[in-house]
């Protein structure tokens, strides 16, 4: 057994191959060879709609064939500005199969973002929404964009905006594929990620066809069970890059069923599980904790894997869930990723323990070391913190147009996260927090999540973020920003006497704000950095 790699023994014991053989193979590949397995077999269900491989792999040729004859060449850049709908599927796997580059565009936008990142990735066409397309209007005239195609739920509107095109009708139509690309799986892009939007500039992962395909074959082989994935609730935005590769590149990889969801609203998700009965729904706390509060959401009514991501998922939440599915063979687990590996590294696995407070073990064919964080070249021993850092297949060929920000990522083989951790005896690894969102009060180093979760303990608090504000004092001082569940009222004091039994003196929140609703990202995430953004401004 490798001292480094404790994690094989899991591996081993629950009879789970660690060192994957990962064939390099253009993304969209998956997709087709799903088809032609089982052309029959529903590929995506959409409010009562549904798609057959057979049908979904036809659409995905004809729209290419039509971008082919519209210009669309190898290496050219196409935004997808969609919320989860089947279009997103088919433009997605179309471009592909061109070569093209999908540039992941939330659909959330302002003018200001949409512009921005139009003109770093260079993107010359466009597919989003008619209701969305007034944004982009107004920038288009400064950006590459040479064309915008529509789509909706509702059905072609009856008058076109000007210069658009209806992006259904590109599938319409019988006629002939496009002329065969050839792809190098190891080199060529598949998808523009922009990540750290909120932390800074907003950089363009550069992920290849095989860093895609690798993270949807980890997936797949990580999740035993092919009854386990039968039925995927895809809430989770494929825009982003959880959702892109959990449910809609995991999905097509396995040949299983997506029941598509263009947002999350929790009445909305416990009636698809009343009536779909899903089997495999990756989420991440938010949605979880929301559907924790709901009265009517039977969490154990049929899906057998919860996947909870992109976030830490508190420990109170994760205790709520274990408890209900005792004596069942259901699986709340949780683990890690980030826009630069494609995302997922690290998962606690159904196959053997899963211990709350950890994103589990590294993924198939997926090193992780910890390295020191002074210098960021000496592995540290277990038990001591250091900067988690990841070698894989997943890992992308560096930022978009950045070579020193690649640089500074990318070392000596290894990508450093910026995220500190530490693993245990058995090989299992645990966030300590982000080096960016760590205090340093009075000199002190407090991290972030160890407050937020007391403060989820207590029994009045929905959701709860802590950030360090500046402070002329202490350099920064740590406050809370709390939503009660409904119907509960607290005060300022009532919460930090309850930390103050919990915690050091020097990690008590020293300011506590309710508040009705907290700022999230798309997948939702919550987004520690507005909060302090908006301290500064007061400040000022």
């Amino acid at each position: 057994m490798d001292s480094k790699k404790p994690y094989l023994k899991t591996y081993q014991a629950g009879g789970v191959e660690w060192d994957l053989k990962i064939e390099p193979q253009p993304l969209h590949s998956l997709l087709f060879a799903s088809a032609k397995r089982n052309p029959e077999k529903t590929a995506i269900i959409f409010y009562g709609r549904q798609l057959s491989y057979a049908q979904l792999a036809g659409a995905v040729i004809r729209s290419a064939s039509v971008l082919h004859e519209m210009g669309l060449r190898k290496g050219d850049r196409v935004a997808i500005m969609l919320p989860n709908c089947p279009d997103f599927v088919i433009a997605y796997y179309a471009i592909l199969s061109l070569g093209g580059i999908v540039v992941n565009t939330n659909p959330m936008y302002v003018e200001r973002e949409i512009e921005h990142q139009t003109n770093d990735s260079g993107a010359r066409m466009m597919v989003t929404l008619t209701d969305l397309y007034p944004r982009v209007k107004n920038v288009r005239a400064n950006t590459p964009l040479e064309k915008v195609f529509l789509t909706g739920f509702t059905g072609k509107p009856e008058a076109m905006p000007d210069d658009t095109l209806w992006f259904p009708d590109l599938y319409a139509a019988d006629r002939k594929p496009a002329p065969p690309v050839e792809i190098n799986p190891l080199e060529d892009l598949a998808v523009l990620q922009y990540t750290g939007g909120t932390t800074g500039v907003s950089k363009g992962a550069m992920l290849t066809h095989v860093n895609l395909y690798a993270n949807a074959k980890q997936t797949d082989h990580f999740f035993v069970g092919e009854e386990n994935k039968e039925l995927v609730m895809s809430v989770l935005p494929f825009f982003h890059v959880y959702g892109m590769s959990s449910c809609m590149n995991m999905a097509m990889m396995a040949g299983t069923t997506m029941i598509v969801v263009p947002r999350f609203v929790p009445d909305e998700i416990v009636s698809i599980v009343k009536e779909y009965k899903p089997t495999y729904f990756p989420g991440v706390p938010t949605m979880f904790i929301a559907l924790k509060n709901h009265p009517e959401f039977n969490a154990v009514n049929s899906v057998m894997v919860y996947n909870s991501g992109a976030a830490p998922l508190p420990l109170d939440v994760l205790k709520h869930y274990n408890k209900l599915f005792e004596g069942t063979d259901i699986v709340m687990s949780e683990g890690y990723g980030l826009s630069e590996c494609s995302p997922v590294t690290h998962c606690n696995p159904s196959f053997g323990a899963i211990k709350p407070g950890s994103i589990g073990i590294p993924f198939p064919a997926t090193e992780a070391v910890l390295m020191d964080l002074e210098t960021g070249t000496k592995e540290v021993p277990p038990g001591e913190v250091g900067e988690l850092c990841i070698r894989g297949p997943q890992v992308m060929k560096g930022y978009w147009n950045m070579p020193d920000q690649t640089a500074q990522t990318l070392r000596d083989g290894w990508l450093h996260t910026g995220d500190m951790a530490r693993m245990d005896e058995d090989g299992y690894f645990y966030i300590v927090d982000r080096k960016k969102d760590m205090i340093l009060a009075s000199g002190y180093n407090i991290y972030p999540r160890d407050v937020e979760e007391v403060l989820y303990e207590y029994p009045k608090v929905q959701e709860a973020v802590v950030a360090g504000i500046p402070d002329a004092y202490r350099g920064e001082t740590v406050k809370a920003y709390l939503i009660l569940k409904e119907g509960q009222t607290a005060t300022e004091k009532e919460i930090i006497d309850f930390c103050k039994e919990k915690l050091a003196p020097y990690k008590i929140p020293k300011q506590v704000e309710f508040r009705t609703e907290l700022p999230k990202s798309a997948v939702g995430k919550l987004l520690r950095r507005m909060l302090i953004d908006e301290e500064l401004k007061k400040q000022k």
